[in-house]
C-alpha cells in the first residue's frame, strides 16, 4: 500500500484527492553549516568558545595607559574582540582624558557592554560578554585641585 493510498483511506479522500499534488514533492538539500565564519558577523558559535576554554584560552583583560586620545580607538578594537580594558588615565592631562573617557563611553554603550570606574583616574570597560560584580569603595576622595591630573 503506498502513502497516497494511506493518506486517502485515512482521510476518506479517495475521490477528491488530487494526484498531480502528491506527485510534485521535491527532494530538498539539507543545509550545511559553513565551516568559516563570515567577515563582519558578530556572532560567536558555541563550539569555538568550548573549543578555546578546552585548548586553554581564556579571556584576557588588557591593561592600557594612553597618552594621547588618539590611542581610544586602539582601546574600542580590544572591547570589539570582546575583552575587557583597564584604562590608566593617571598620566594624561585631564581635558584628554574626559575625551577619551567620553569616546569610551560611547563606544561602550554601542557594543552593548559596561564602563566602571575602579580608581582614581583608572575605568574597566568591559563588553557585553563580561559581567563585572561588586562595588569598589570610595575610600580616598578625589582632589579638589582643578590643576591636578585626573
Amino acid at each position: 500500500m503506498t502513502i497516497k493510498s494511506k493518506i486517502k483511506t485515512f482521510f476518506f479522500l479517495e475521490d477528491d484527492f488530487d494526484e498531480t499534488i502528491g506527485d510534485q514533492v521535491e527532494q530538498v538539500e539539507p543545509i550545511k553549516p559553513r565551516k568559516q565564519p563570515i567577515k563582519g558577523q558578530n556572532v560567536v558559535s558555541i563550539q569555538s568558545v568550548q573549543q578555546s576554554v578546552k585548548q586553554g584560552k581564556s579571556s584576557k583583560v588588557i591593561l592600557v595607559e594612553p597618552h594621547s586620545n588618539s590611542e581610544a580607538p586602539e582601546i574600542v578594537e580590544h572591547l570589539k574582540n570582546r575583552r575587557a580594558v583597564v584604562v590608566n588615565l593617571q598620566r594624561i592631562d585631564k581635558e584628554q582624558g574626559r575625551q577619551i573617557v567620553d569616546f569610551l563611553s560611547g563606544a561602550v554603550f554601542a557594543l552593548g557592554g559596561d564602563i566602571q570606574k575602579i580608581g582614581l583616574s583608572i575605568f574597566l570597560c568591559t563588553p557585553d560578554n563580561v559581567e563585572v560584580s561588586g562595588n569598589i569603595s570610595d575610600l580616598i576622595p578625589e582632589p579638589e585641585n582643578p590643576n591636578t591630573r585626573w
